[in-house]
């Protein structure tokens, strides 16, 4: 995790972290280099920077896999009205870029879902519209609807990924 992100984002210094954490600022200085808080350390600058203690073993994307994952996640939303495409062309960046990781993998398996429920409902709908003749027009407001859902979701995955490198929308698998 970024400790130094963490700190600015607290508007601490060094030597505020050590005092409110009890570690000393050459320690801090030493994580914010690089070197991974373990033990003690790591449960005390978890709670003088009230985050969750899990989050220093979590390794963060460095910042060119930080940007492709942004632009990975962000191509959907040019394509999210032709429900294949939405996942053909993150699928093709990932591909040609190599980022096979978890956040890549996830973005994807979101937009793998959101087609089939796309494709589920216009098909229901259709079938609602003929069997209670209901307007017309009801498959295409359920497709407006389910494509305005499609960009709410990745621009709030967008936001995740800026404040903190975590998508805000997950699933529990990966269909990659």
């Amino acid at each position: 995790m970024n400790i130094k992100a963490l700190r600015e984002q607290k508007h601490l210094t060094q030597e505020e972290l050590a005092n409110k954490s009890g570690v000393s600022i050459r320690t801090i200085q030493r994580i914010e280099a690089g070197q991974e808080p373990k033990g003690h350390t790591a449960r005390v600058l978890a709670k003088a920077l009230d985050i969750d203690i899990n989050t220093f073993n979590k390794k963060t994307l460095d910042d060119k896999n930080f940007s492709l994952v942004k632009i990975i996640n962000l191509s959907s939303i040019f394509v999210c009205f032709i429900p294949p495409l939405n996942i053909i062309l993150p699928v093709i960046i990932m591909y040609y870029k190599k980022q096979f990781n978890t956040t890549t993998k996830q973005i994807i398996s979101i937009q793998i879902i959101w087609t089939i429920i796309t494709f589920l409902m216009f098909f229901i709908s259709a079938t609602l519209k003929n069997a209670f003749s209901l307007s017309h027009r009801l498959p295409l407001w359920i497709m407006i609807s389910l494509i305005i859902i499609n960009i709410y979701i990745i621009l709030k995955n967008a936001a995740g990924l800026d404040r903190n490198q975590k998508l805000t929308f997950k699933l529990n698998f990966n269909f990659i």
